[in-house]
């Protein structure tokens, strides 16, 4: 076990050396490549006995990282916002293939406009792909996180691939210490991959063919792939149970910091909600009791997790990275859903937050704001309308610059 300092890029690399990744298809995209460059590295100098292979695109890197899943070997790849629409029709098709793999993620505002800094759009977009997804807050998470879904989606119950999502720029280029686990405590962990009812097999070569299937069939087969989903639920209690036992760390479906006691809470997700978790410790220095609710998981959707951990408090605020347009937060309508179908008729106010997108920043005033608004709603006996985290001055910042674009000469001022 070593101690270094790791950007979450490098995180994501150890963790697919510490198991021992076989495959690795790639294509380069900001902010992710720096994954794929530390493993062709230790590629290079053998540090790392697995092939890479460089593709033409998403879509092919995605089809190849199904295809080799479902010969038997461990397989591990990485994108980011376009690229992983560019590839989102193969997320569908091997995660009907119940090919066990991993995939990271290292999140970016989708264009138009066009940005390099952090949301969860993109990530967000691939929820309904059966994928099952990770979310981290830290480089430490990353790795771990890793970790985990190798053995989440290789167990015999749930055999879909998982992806591991990180902040780009804010986590993937931050550099944190990071506990490296010797590689005998992680054989311990993730024994090597055992390929049962693979489709295809060196040793015994077949043919398969991909029948158009009527709506009886391919209901049962969908929703297969829901069960295993729900199943992953239990199962991933069991492999963070075994993780902390092993490595000391414990990474719950739910993390829940200064909640017992709390009336108020914060909910999001990613490492932005590092800056909640600092906001309520300042919080909590004025007398207010407030907590924060971090959900790792998102899918499976941890309902009854968050129901049990809402449970008797008297307002949310739900923080978004991201905009589902014309509809609002999706975390916010995930987690509505989820209190209104469950048996408790008493549920704290929900108050919706959008923030953060392109990596705009939240600042501490704004998470001391969004805890007067919750006492406030609770006050008035309703929440208040959606809100997006904007200040006066960084609206008439865009107003000037929209009247730039629009002074005499510019033709194309009128786009705006």
């Amino acid at each position: 076990m070593t101690r270094t300092l790791l950007t979450g890029n490098g995180a994501a690399a150890w963790g697919a050396r510490l198991a021992k990744v076989d495959y690795v298809p790639a294509f380069p995209i900001t902010p992710q490549t720096e994954i794929i460059e530390t493993l062709a590295g230790w590629i290079e100098n053998r540090a790392l006995a697995s092939r890479l292979v460089t593709m033409d695109s998403e879509h092919s890197m995605v089809t190849a990282a199904g295809a080799a899943a479902s010969t038997g070997v461990r397989v591990f790849f990485a994108t980011s916002s376009q690229g992983l629409l560019y590839g989102m029709e193969m997320l569908y098709t091997i995660a009907g293939w119940r090919a066990p793999l991993v995939m990271v993620n290292v999140s970016r505002g989708l264009s138009a406009p066009i940005t390099l800094e952090p949301d969860h759009n993109d990530v967000l977009a691939a929820r309904d792909a059966g994928f099952l997804q990770i979310h981290c807050s830290t480089c430490q998470e990353v790795l771990d996180s890793v970790l985990i879904a190798y053995r989440l989606a290789e167990d015999g119950r749930v055999r879909l691939p998982v992806l591991v999502n990180l902040d780009g720029f804010y986590l993937s280029f931050t550099r944190e210490p990071v506990v490296i686990p010797d590689q005998a405590t992680v054989d311990r962990f993730l024994p090597p991959y055992d390929p049962e009812n693979v489709a295809f097999r060196a040793d015994a070569p077949m043919s398969q063919g991909t029948a158009v299937l009527g709506g009886s069939a391919y209901s049962y087969f969908r929703y297969q792939m829901h069960l295993a989903a729900h199943k992953a639920l239990v199962v991933y209690d069991e492999i963070a149970h075994d993780f902390a036992a092993l490595f000391g760390r414990c990474h719950e479906a739910v993390e829940c910091y200064r909640c017992a006691d709390a009336d108020y809470l914060f909910v999001m997700m990613g490492s932005f909600a590092t800056k909640a978790r600092e906001a309520v410790d300042r919080l909590r220095e004025t007398g207010l009791a407030i907590g924060l609710v971090r959900p790792r998981l998102l899918r499976p959707f941890p309902a009854d997790h968050l129901r049990e951990a809402l449970a008797g408090k008297l307002a949310v605020a739900v923080i978004d990275q991201n905009l589902s347009i014309g509809h609002g937060g999706i975390l916010y309508m995930e987690l509505a859903a989820a209190l209104a179908g469950g048996r408790r008729r008493e549920t704290p106010l929900l108050t919706s937050f959008v923030g953060g997108l392109g990596g705009r920043e939240i600042g501490s005033e704004e998470f001391f704001e969004m805890a007067a608004v919750l006492q406030r709603a609770v006050q008035d006996g309703h929440p208040p309308p959606p809100r997006l985290l904007f200040t006066e001055a960084e609206l008439r910042e865009v107003r000037k610059l929209q009247g730039v674009a629009r002074a005499p000469g510019n033709k194309r001022g009128g786009g705006l």
